[in-house]
């Protein structure tokens, strides 16, 4: 288990106070707090912590509604109580997407992933991360050099399959990304291999004529393969929060996105965006990235997140 989500092991950063340590500060310094609830000072002070940290309008205008309430009725006779609450109201949020949790696996034949995301979020290296946990898992795993338009961008993808051991289809640069996600697909078929995940350039949301591209990707890979892909993951950057969310949102409206990655989410101070995410896009959030090694990517698990995040 990584440092991130190792349990007890768990360490904030250095100089960096928990979440649950700077609430305490905001709004429950107060002694009177525990015997009258939320007064009109510690509301605002924590709504602003909380939106700071990138939980959203609703999910923060919701919880501190639902602190106040239950303190101004006397239910919440402790500092541990108030945690507590917290804590089942941030996990409410991620039970709507509980059913769609772990990554779709084909019934029959390879599974197909196409990962999507705008440029320098971390998808080549997310990649990377997923192929070599699959082949730890015994599978044999085909990676698609979908990135024809970056330049250089197939040669990184080459470096990682010939690291990792996994095959790879690709084209010259330039080739029609599409045609390459199809040949990926139906040399998995033709070879009995057990993953196919596609590369796919990156490319800012609000580009029509890229996603266009993507889209038409997308379509394509069904072809050799019926029901493919069987994920289409989209990987966003933890480190800035709530502006992760109109990507999310457009790519989802054209893709059909199935799930998301958050990379780099070690080292962010923005961690409520999983909150947020979750809340606005009912998308499962399905992997994190947790480190710069190959290991480094794990199931997202919101007790854990919330150990970690509160402290």
């Amino acid at each position: 288990m990584s440092r991130f989500f190792s349990g007890k092991d768990v360490k904030q950063q250095p100089g960096r106070k928990s979440l649950w340590s700077r609430i305490r500060d905001v709004a429950l310094m107060d002694v009177g707090v525990m015997v009258r609830g939320l007064d009109t000072t510690s509301i605002e002070s924590l709504e602003e912590l909380l939106l700071e940290s990138d939980f959203g309008v609703g999910p923060t205008l919701r919880i501190v509604e639902t602190m106040t309430a239950e303190g101004r009725k006397g239910n919440l006779k402790s500092e541990d109580d108030y945690r507590e609450l917290f804590r089942r109201e941030i996990l409410r949020v991620f039970e709507t997407t509980a059913p769609q949790a772990g990554l779709r696996l084909a019934a029959e034949g390879p599974t197909v992933i196409l990962m999507v995301g705008v440029n320098g979020v971390g998808k080549t290296t997310t990649i990377a991360k997923l192929a070599r946990r699959f082949q730890a898992g015994g599978k044999r795993v085909i990676l698609a050099a979908g990135d024809t338009f970056r330049a250089g961008a197939v040669e990184q993808v080459e470096r990682w399959a010939q690291r990792l051991g996994c095959e790879l289809v690709k084209q010259k640069a330039g080739a029609d990304p599409a045609a390459v996600a199809y040949d990926a697909v139906a040399a998995a078929v033709s070879r009995g291999a057990d993953v196919v995940i596609c590369d796919s350039a990156g490319r800012l949301h609000t580009q029509d004529g890229l996603m266009q591209e993507l889209v038409k990707m997308r379509r394509v890979i069904g072809k050799p393969l019926p029901g493919a892909p069987h994920e289409v993951l989209l990987v966003l950057d933890s480190t800035i929060g709530q502006n992760s969310i109109s990507q999310a949102r457009i790519f989802h409206e054209r893709l059909g996105v199935t799930g998301l990655v958050l990379a780099k989410f070690d080292g962010t101070s923005k961690a409520g965006c999983a909150v947020a995410i979750t809340e606005e896009l009912k998308l499962p959030i399905k992997l994190v990235g947790v480190g710069e090694k190959l290991e480094d990517l794990e199931d997202f698990d919101p007790e854990r997140y919330l150990d970690k995040l509160l402290g």
